[in-house]
């Protein structure tokens, strides 16, 4: 059994550790902990982790969020791997900070990465893991807050976040979603 995790941000430094690069920050965490290593290929940063008996993909688009499905589909399409068996890790605005919510399917609500993965794989029905990044900004700088740093006291909630979606990365592969959705799901 094999799973694409496609952790969604923006290359470059200017966007490392920001509140829309979490995506990306999950699949780091991952990495380090499991001692293995990305590789640039074709459309971004893959990685691959063996977990019982299964094998994970990990990519961090370099297509930038608004294309992020363009790298998706051509991953799901060379690893010969089905939606379903994709997860898509993303930021959330509609969440507090920390929070998470993993769905079997559903809308982009508003998100861009999620979009153009809508846009490319033709369908809505594919997994994702939205982690909350709060939504503490004036009207009108929604992009400015994405793209913005964590402040200090929401590290922690931050940093327990990746370490708990990474967990559920690994759940979803073995116990399956609806499981995952029970035990991570926060309330």
């Amino acid at each position: 059994m094999k799973y694409l995790i496609a952790g969604l941000g923006n290359i470059g430094s200017e966007y490392e550790h920001t509140r829309h690069n979490i995506g990306f920050d999950v699949l780091d965490y991952l990495v380090r902990k499991e001692g293995t290593i990305f590789r640039t290929d074709r459309h971004g940063d893959l990685a691959e982790i063996k977990h019982k008996g299964r094998t994970f993909y990990l990519l961090k688009p370099n297509t930038y969020m608004n294309l992020s499905g363009k790298a998706i589909r051509y991953w799901l399409q060379t690893l010969r791997i089905l939606p379903f068996d994709l997860l898509v890790i993303t930021d959330d605005i509609a969440l507090p900070t920390g929070k998470l919510r993993m769905r079997k399917q559903g809308s982009e609500g508003g998100h861009n990465g999620l979009k153009s993965t809508t846009e490319m794989l033709l369908t809505q029905d594919y997994p994702r893991l939205r982690i909350g990044v709060g939504n503490d900004f004036p009207k009108g700088r929604q992009a400015e807050y994405v793209l913005g740093k964590w402040k200090k006291d929401e590290e922690p909630l931050v940093v327990a976040a990746i370490e708990k979606a990474a967990e559920a990365v690994f759940a979803f592969g073995t116990i399956g979603i609806e499981r995952t959705m029970n035990e991570y799901n926060t309330k």
